[in-house]
C-alpha cells in the first residue's frame, strides 16, 4: 500500500497540515519541526503528490529548456547539467528542440509556460525586443546569450579567444582565418568581436572568410575559401564547423596539422575522437546547465511585485539584482591539429 500523507503525520506526531507547510512552504515551519517531517518522509519513502502540491503553492515543480538543435553534441552536456540540478530541487524537466528557427522559439516558450513555472533558453535566435517581451511572461534564463536585465549563464569568450590567438601566434602563426557560425547567433557576434579585439594587439592578419551554418557541412562549404585565402591556420566558429573543415582538407590532400592548422571552439566529445584530435576552445556544458537552472530557482524565489513594472522597467519576472549573470572559464585544449609553421 502507498504511503500517504497522514503516515506521515502519524509518524511524525504533527497535523497533516503540518506535513503539507513542512514539503511544500518550509520557509513558514519551525527548522526542527520541518526537519523532522522530510526525514519521516524521506525514511517511509512518501513523495508528495505534484497536483495537489500545485493547487497549494501555484508550482508545477516542472521547468522547461529550450535548445536550438540536439543534434549538435555540444548541446546534451548542457540538457545533462540541467536536468541533474533540476532533479537535485525535485523538479522535473520538459526539453524541446527549435531546430534553429526564431519562429518556433516564440511559439514554444508560449506553450511551456502554461505547464512549467520557468524556462532555460539556451542559445535563442530570437531578436532581443522578442526575448525581452517573452521574459515578461514566464520566468526565463538565458544560456549562452545576454540580454541586460534577463538572468543569463555565459562564458568568457574574449579570454578563449586570447588563449586561441595566443596559442597559434606561439606557434608562428601570423595569418589567420576565421570561420564564422550564423549571423543571427549571440554567440558568433561574440567570437568574432572578441577574436578581432585579440589581433588587434597581437600583430596577426585576420581573414574573415564568412558565415555558415553552425554544423558539419558548414565547415566543409568554408574548407576552400580558407585554402584560397593563404593562410597558415583558421579558426573555427565551433567544433562541428572545425571537423567539417578537416574532412574537406584531407579530400584535398592538405595534410593537418603540417599543411593547415585547425582550432576549434566548445570541445564536444568528438573533438578528441577525430584524427588528428581537435585542439580547441572547450565551454562549459555541463556546469552551464546546471548554472541556469541556479539562477532560475533564484528567480522563481523572488517575491512577486505587488503591481506592474512601469514601460521602462524590467518586467516582473526579469533579473534586476545583482548575481543574475554569471560567465563561466574557458580553457584551451591543444591537441593535434594544430602545429608550428614550417
Amino acid at each position: 500500500m502507498a504511503v500517504t500523507i497522514k503516515d506521515v503525520a502519524r509518524v511524525a506526531g504533527v497535523s497533516v497540515a503540518t506535513v503539507t507547510r513542512a514539503l511544500s512552504t518550509p520557509e513558514v515551519v519551525r527548522p526542527a519541526t520541518r526537519d523532522r517531517v522530510r526525514e519521516v518522509a524521506a525514511s517511509l519513502g512518501y513523495h508528495p503528490n505534484r497536483a495537489a502540491r500545485g493547487l497549494i503553492t501555484g508550482r508545477t515543480g516542472n521547468l522547461g529548456l529550450l535548445v536550438p538543435d540536439l543534434a549538435n553534441p555540444f548541446f546534451p552536456g548542457i540538457v545533462k547539467g540541467v536536468q541533474a540540478r533540476a532533479r537535485e530541487a525535485d523538479h522535473a524537466v520538459f526539453l524541446a528542440d527549435t531546430d534553429e528557427d526564431p519562429a518556433a522559439e516564440a511559439t514554444l516558450v508560449r506553450r511551456l509556460a502554461k505547464q512549467v513555472d520557468g524556462l532555460v533558453v539556451c542559445s535563442p535566435r530570437m531578436a532581443d525586443a522578442e526575448l525581452r517581451r517573452l521574459a515578461g511572461e514566464v520566468p526565463m534564463v538565458l544560456v549562452y546569450r545576454r540580454i541586460p536585465g534577463i538572468p543569463s549563464v555565459t562564458a568568457g569568450f574574449l579570454d578563449g579567444m586570447r588563449q586561441a590567438v595566443g596559442h597559434l601566434v606561439a606557434l608562428g602563426h601570423r595569418r589567420i582565418a576565421y570561420v564564422a557560425g550564423p549571423k543571427t547567433s549571440w554567440a558568433n557576434r561574440e567570437r568574432l568581436r572578441s577574436l578581432r579585439a585579440v589581433v588587434r594587439t597581437a600583430d596577426v592578419d585576420l581573414v574573415e572568410v564568412g558565415n555558415v551554418m553552425p554544423r558539419f557541412e558548414g565547415g566543409v562549404s568554408a574548407a576552400d575559401r580558407v585554402l584560397a585565402a593563404s593562410v597558415t591556420s583558421v579558426i573555427a566558429y565551433n567544433d562541428l564547423v572545425a571537423i567539417g573543415l578537416l574532412h574537406r582538407f584531407a579530400a584535398r590532400g592538405v595534410p593537418v596539422p603540417a599543411g593547415m592548422s585547425v582550432l576549434g571552439f566548445d570541445d564536444i566529445p568528438l573533438a578528441a575522437m577525430v584524427h588528428p584530435a581537435l585542439t580547441t576552445v572547450a565551454l562549459p556544458q555541463n556546469r552551464a546547465g546546471q548554472a541556469g537552472v541556479d539562477l532560475l530557482l533564484q528567480l522563481l524565489d523572488q517575491p512577486a511585485p505587488h503591481t506592474g513594472p512601469r514601460r521602462d522597467q524590467p518586467a516582473p519576472h526579469m533579473g534586476t539584482h545583482a548575481g543574475t549573470r554569471r560567465e563561466l572559464p574557458t580553457h584551451l585544449m591543444v591537441r593535434g591539429s594544430t602545429t608550428s609553421v614550417h
